[in-house]
């Protein structure tokens, strides 16, 4: 089996979790953030929906420069309601899923750098890339986003097991 085969189903099932807790976020309450330090709920949830996106263009790409040397700086993408969150994440997962079940081993071992004004801020395997930088910092938010839920008092969904919410198995 191919590393992006065995990676799979593993995403199948995070994006189908992440894609529940993405659903509860409130319009009515975009701009809270529990902190001053702490992104409000929209910059957090459209971060995890427009990180899966990362995925594809790190299967595509060998590299990303966030300013590239005469040419526009890389804007965050900040959603306008839930229902626009919520269909730009179902567009990236579908765009991720299909770069990763058309991964080689020889591409998932190929080295990806991360780039900011044209120096190397790091370079990788793009495997390394897509696990520990790009679904493992999906599921880091993800645990973020679950917090804000519930100190909102909005029902928090299972995610590896039942919530306090969504009572016992």
């Amino acid at each position: 089996m191919s590393i992006a085969a065995a990676m799979l189903p593993e995403f199948d099932q995070e994006m189908a979790t992440t894609r529940k807790v993405l659903a509860r976020v409130p319009d009515g309450k975009l701009d809270y953030k529990p902190h001053e330090k702490s992104m409000t709920f929209n910059q957090l949830a459209s971060h995890i929906a427009e990180m899966v996106g990362w995925v594809a263009d790190t299967m595509k790409e060998a590299s990303f420069d966030m300013a590239p040397p005469g040419g526009p700086k890389w804007e965050a993408y900040v959603a306008k309601s839930n229902a626009d969150l919520l269909a730009v994440f179902d567009k990236n997962v579908a765009a991720a899923r299909e770069a990763l079940a058309a991964g080689t081993d020889e591409g998932m071992m190929a080295t990806w750098s991360l780039l900011s004004g044209g120096n190397v801020l790091f370079s990788m395997p793009r495997v390394a890339c897509i696990r520990g930088m790009l679904l493992n910092h999906v599921i880091h938010h993800r645990g973020q986003l679950s917090v804000y839920l519930r100190l909102n008092d909005i029902a928090v969904p299972s995610i590896y097991g039942p919530s306090a919410d969504e009572g016992q198995m």
